[in-house]
């Protein structure tokens, strides 16, 4: 059995090349390197998107859902051993579905899991928690590529 590792937001950032104000993912809980993994973010209600995004109701887009649950999918890639020195880029999602609002205060959990392999096209299945809570689901797809 694979042990399980957990990552930082400073070690993350050796796997993607994602930074702020566009990095969903602060910490990796339970990797298992090119199989699954746990992405976490805390929507501190800081970020600046809320000012639009509703000043009077403030909620976290789905499409920040979608783009975290593929930052975290683009760790598992790259920290897998054959491609640590690759990049891996988003191609496309399917089957999105958004279940519930996300607001400040909220702790997000990216649970992600590859579903699919070939040799440089990975497929990945993503679904977005808070607590118990299923809030968002879609299917991934993601290259592998030269940096």
């Amino acid at each position: 059995m694979t042990a399980k590792i957990t990552l930082n937001q400073d070690q993350i950032k050796k796997y993607i090349p994602h930074r702020d104000p566009f990095l969903f993912v602060e910490e990796m809980r339970d990797l298992v390197p090119g199989e699954e993994a746990v992405g976490i973010y805390q929507v501190t209600g800081k970020e600046a998107f809320f000012q639009g995004h509703f000043p009077s109701r403030p909620v976290f887009p789905g499409v920040l859902m979608v783009e975290a649950m593929a930052q975290t999918a683009g760790v598992i890639g790259c920290h897998f051993s054959e491609f640590t020195d690759k990049l891996i880029f988003f191609m496309s999602i399917d089957n999105v579905k958004f279940r519930h609002p996300v607001g400040p205060g909220d702790l997000l959990e990216f649970h992600v899991k590859r579903t699919t392999m070939r040799p440089r096209v990975w497929k990945f299945k993503g679904q977005t928690y808070v607590g118990d809570k299923l809030i968002a689901e879609g299917d991934l797809t993601a290259m592998i590529m030269d940096k």
